[in-house]
């Protein structure tokens, strides 16, 4: 029999700091890496060996015995079984026919859309009660907590893409209530680009590699995707959103949810309220800015994932509001826009969000695939008292969601999966299939039937149960769209005017960037063209930056409104956070440097719930002026200032003037300016500044760390996060555009 995995007694868990022999991390203590404390620690290779000099390590003590799948304990895990040494290799060795075997069976297919995402637990708390209007058992008893999990996601890129692509987020959230799992299977933005979901496979082919070629990966930034755009009006809504720096969030943590449609909730006596469902994060809004995004890309492809996990793994549990918009069929037949077009919102102006609980993750995964890769949201996925509009996008989703989960698991019994189990109670006269782990019992595998109370199975509950809304429906049968879906431009323009005059700078930014790898000029032409029913300027700006004369406008199909007011609830500069909590510091350190002033700053991060990363010209850290040992998170050239909500300096004269030489050492400190961060610097640090030509550009967001009682202040700066006066200065898209004809 193999022996328990688990040592009566572990030693304390040790640092990477603790075996360099470091006086302290390079990082946060928080979030330092463990190593188990009975993990061996060798300097040198003295592993036993083999004949051919394979490496052989051997249980003992209370290491577990390795094992085949049946559970025979394996002598030799390094060599196949041979006729001789030298010989020819044996089909009778099933142990490695075994090992093949599976290792060549490993990879499922992955997720034609949101293919790359990750996911961690936790738990739903109601904090007010929904009861007046949904018997949903999850929204009936305040203070009750429901099991959940959350997988975000990109949309277009394979899973091996990169994290911070300019695309939508997906945000699908399992909360494993007690009258089913409810799959609320949402993004980060609260529209979407088709109103029919007919139109889904040609959208996603649109933004996927183009087929012949297979690039570009992970990108909108080429003439299929805008060509489909340019003839689909119904996309500028969601266009505004995507090249707004919605599409590039700083973090899972930092980004809304939405559930993006209009669903129903419904009383025990069958009356309907609609809804729209919201997440907002207590952590503030944040984004990064495009140059940053590329950057970062390229430094650290996996920059969400590793924030997540570094939060929870470190204590740092983020946490969302779950906010309802509520309203009846006197507002739907009020308001401007029809409620079942996805390509719409309400304005929270409008209709207020009201808090009804909260989301919080406070555990990582155990293993990704079992847990984050073979999850499976299906939007048909509602208990009793949560229903269905009419929205035709949703309706599409319900009947595509199952298959979809059936082609990529492999059958029907997805849901014996523990991740995918609901974790209450379940009778059903279901079975066999692939992979069936549960079956009924007994005799009886169907209803009705004759067999009594017990041996007779489950029987239907009409009081408990789920019960659809009773709606009434009438009309011819037809393939349509509603005259109410056709105002295409006037939300757009909504969201356009809500921002900041340098979030609005950003959207002009990033469509002149994605037009300009667009081959076609007739489909750059006809993209300004739509631009032109949306803002005037915003139209003129992105014609000027592409070199290009202003088309006419786009033929609308309904004239856009123009009086829609500004909604601050769209903005995210205008909902960011009120402090740097949670956010990370990178320190650039040398040899010699301050360590009255490194101390104090430790401690103001700490105080305000921050963390840091300490950065060096080399991985083995660095020795502060009075001799302390730090050790170092990253060697200068993989911890670019791009990896950084802020970044400091403390450097000393020697130190600094090693740095200025360095290319790397002077991208960090230009990418952080250019990129309108704060900046804490030493007075030593000016020489890195000069060396990389921005000597005479330091603003009051580059503020002096000359003594310790500096270092509270400047991390009270950076929770503005950005210093965006700045981007005007550095940045040749900032002059104004031409007058809009």
């Amino acid at each position: 029999m193999a022996k328990s995995n688990k040592p009566s007694k572990s030693p304390p868990p040790k640092s990477p700091a603790d075996i360099a022999g470091a006086d302290i991390g390079g990082e946060s203590p928080s979030k330092a890496p463990a190593i188990p404390g009975d993990a061996p620690i060798s300097f040198s290779f003295d592993e036993p060996l083999g004949n051919g000099g394979e490496t052989h390590q051997i249980a003992q003590g209370d290491v577990a015995v390795l094992t085949t799948q049946q559970g025979a304990p394996v002598a030799d895990d390094q060599n196949s079984l041979k006729q001789g040494a030298r010989g020819p290799t044996l089909m009778e060795d099933f142990h490695f026919r075994e090992k093949i075997f599976h290792f060549d069976h490993e990879r499922i297919p992955e997720r034609v859309v949101h293919a790359r995402g990750y996911g961690a637990h936790g738990y739903f708390e109601l904090i007010d009660s929904l009861a007046d209007v949904s018997r949903a058992d999850i929204f009936q008893r305040v203070g009750e907590r429901t099991p959940a999990f959350v997988r975000f996601s990109t949309v277009a890129g394979s899973k091996g893409s990169f994290d911070l692509a300019r695309d939508v987020r997906g945000f699908a959230v399992k909360l494993y209530t007690q009258e089913g799992n409810w799959d609320l299977v949402g993004n980060n933005i609260p529209v979407f680009f088709i109103q029919d979901a007919i139109k889904f496979p040609d959208l996603v082919h649109s933004v996927k590699p183009e087929p012949d070629r297979a690039f570009p990966q992970a990108a909108s930034a080429h003439d299929n995707f805008w060509d489909f755009i340019s003839l689909m009006p119904e996309s500028f809504h969601m266009i505004m959103w995507t090249m707004s720096d919605r599409a590039i969030p700083r973090s899972y943590r930092t980004m809304e949810g939405f559930g993006v449609h209009t669903f129903r909730l419904l009383d025990a006596k069958g009356k309907s309220t609609f809804v729209k469902f919201h997440w907002k994060p207590k952590q503030g809004l944040q984004s990064v800015v495009w140059n940053e995004a590329v950057k970062i890309n390229g430094a650290d492809p996996d920059f969400h994932r590793r924030d997540l996990w570094d939060a929870i793994n470190s204590g740092d549990f983020p946490e969302w509001e779950l906010g309802v918009q509520l309203f009846d069929d006197d507002f739907a037949d009020s308001f401007d826009f029809d409620v079942l077009d996805a390509t719409k919102l309400i304005p929270e102006e409008l209709v207020p969000i009201r808090v009804v609980g909260r989301l919080v993750l406070d555990r990582v995964v155990d293993n990704f695939f079992a847990e984050t890769e073979q999850v499976a949201f299906c939007t048909q996925n509602v208990p009793p008292g949560i229903d269905f509009s009419n929205d035709p996008l949703l309706q599409g989703r319900n009947f595509s969601y199952l298959d979809t989960q059936i082609k990529r698991l492999g059958g029907p019994n997805f849901t014996h999966i523990p991740i995918n189990a609901p974790k209450c109670p379940m009778a059903h006269f279901q079975q066999d299939g692939h992979m069936a782990m549960r079956n009924p019992q007994g005799r009886v595998n169907y209803e009705p039937n004759s067999w009594g109370p017990t041996q007779g199975g489950p029987r239907e509950d009409p009081v408990r149960g789920f019960q659809s809304f009773a709606e009434d429906a009438d009309g011819p049968k037809q393939r349509t769209r509603s005259e109410s879906f056709a105002d295409h431009y006037s939300q757009a323009r909504q969201f356009f005017v809500s921002q900041t005059p340098i979030e609005q700078k950003h959207i002009g930014d990033a469509l002149v960037f994605e037009l300009s790898k667009v081959e076609r000029p007739d489909i750059r032409s006809r993209t300004v063209s739509h631009l032109r029913n949306i803002d005037a300027t915003l139209a003129a700006t992105v014609a000027d930056g592409l070199g290009m004369d202003l088309p006419d406008p786009a033929i609308a199909a309904r004239k856009p409104l123009t009086d829609l007011p500004p909604s601050d609830a769209l903005s995210i500069i205008k909902n960011g956070p009120d402090n740097f909590r949670g956010r990370k510091l990178g320190i650039l350190m040398s040899d010699g440097a301050n360590p009255t002033i490194f101390t104090a700053l430790v401690k103001a991060l700490d105080a305000e719930g921050a963390v840091y990363e300490v950065v060096a010209p080399k991985i083995g850290g660095v020795t502060l002026a009075d001799g302390t040992k730090v050790a170092a998170r990253h060697k200068i050239d993989g911890g670019p200032s791009v990896l950084f909500d802020a970044v400091a300096m403390i450097v000393s004269e020697e130190g600094a003037a090693e740095l200025a030489a360095d290319a790397a050492a002077k991208d960090f400190a230009s990418d952080a300016f250019a990129h309108c961060k704060f900046i804490g610097m030493t007075a030593e640090a000016a020489a890195i500044f000069a060396a990389a030509g921005l000597a005479d550009d330091l603003d009051e967001a580059c503020i002096p760390l000359a003594k310790a009682g500096d270092a509270a202040p400047f991390v009270e700066a950076c929770r503005a996060l950005r210093h965006w006066p700045r981007e005007l200065k550095v940045d040749l898209d900032a002059k104004p555009a031409p007058p809009a004809n």
